[in-house]
């Protein structure tokens, strides 16, 4: 058995304010690392921020390594464990910015950043668009990272599947009227990849969004491992969950349900035309 431990900390970030919301989540790895060993801890995607910032990310954003990964990286070697994280990015151009997922070791040094490929219409003109689907491999297995709107993209999860991850980590700031639909992808991309999927959906309302949390850890045959629920009056809200994963149930998982051998990709060429 391959066992990895996993926490999602779901939580609020306070808008435009990079400092608070490094100590937070400082306190939360401090929280969650000080009653037991966590191989890897997740937060929501554009967490060092929050999400409606408009001109201001360029402001934000940062090279890596700079200020955030300093900060948390140290937090990452003090308890020996990966990380990762949505925070903007900035490109050597101070112009192009990415919404970025970053993964840092248990040094403290980044081990890779994915910029998000589908952005959402209102994102466009701040974002620049990634264009790939990197894969990373850790002391424990490979993973593979998305965020918030790409999870709705079959063939983005296909890839990372097919480029060897056994984990696919999306950080999100997923809207709660459409929460039902982010529920459905986490569990659809795990099942039909046979893969795990842990999807950590941030809380919280900024002007014109309500964040709907749900996060969750699911595994490759589609069953939830671990979930973070509403409160007393079925609101979102700020609380993390563990899961300890088998990551030895990807090929155990794909050698029952022979999904991925029964592929056929020459009838797919279809799937790459443009709309």
């Amino acid at each position: 058995m391959r066992q990895v431990s996993v926490a999602i900390a779901q939580f609020q970030p306070r808008l435009n304010d990079v400092h608070k919301n490094l100590e937070r989540m400082s306190d939360i790895i401090d929280h969650i690392c000080a009653a037991q060993k966590v191989n890897l801890i997740v937060f929501p995607e554009l967490a060092t921020t929050g999400y409606e910032c408009g001109v201001r990310f360029a402001e934000f954003a940062e090279a890596v390594p700079g200020y955030t990964v300093e900060t948390l990286g140290a937090q990452c070697a003090h308890y020996e464990t990966y990380l990762a994280f949505g925070m903007v990015v900035k490109h050597k151009v101070e112009s192009v910015v990415y919404d970025a997922a970053l993964l840092l070791g248990p040094d403290g040094a980044p081990v890779g950043q994915y910029h998000k490929v589908h952005l959402k219409p209102e994102e466009r003109p701040i974002f620049r668009g990634g264009f790939r689907f990197p894969v990373f491999h850790t002391t424990f297995g490979t993973l593979g990272l998305l965020l918030g709107w790409d999870v709705a993209f079959p063939e983005a999860a296909r890839v990372l599947a097919l480029e060897g991850a056994e984990m696919i980590v999306v950080p999100a700031s997923w809207e709660t009227p459409a929460i039902a639909e982010w529920q459905t992808y986490l569990r659809a991309r795990a099942l039909e990849n046979s893969t795990f999927v842990v999807g950590v959906n941030r809380v919280g309302d900024e002007y014109t969004y309500a964040f709907g949390g749900d996060s969750a850890v699911i595994g490759p045959r589609g069953e939830v491992l671990a979930s973070i629920g509403r409160d007393e009056q079925n609101r979102p809200r700020e609380a993390y969950a563990l899961a300890t994963l088998d990551l030895d149930a990807v090929r155990k998982s794909r050698e029952e349900l022979q999904t991925m051998q029964s592929r056929q990709p020459a009838l797919y060429r279809v799937i790459v035309r443009n709309y």
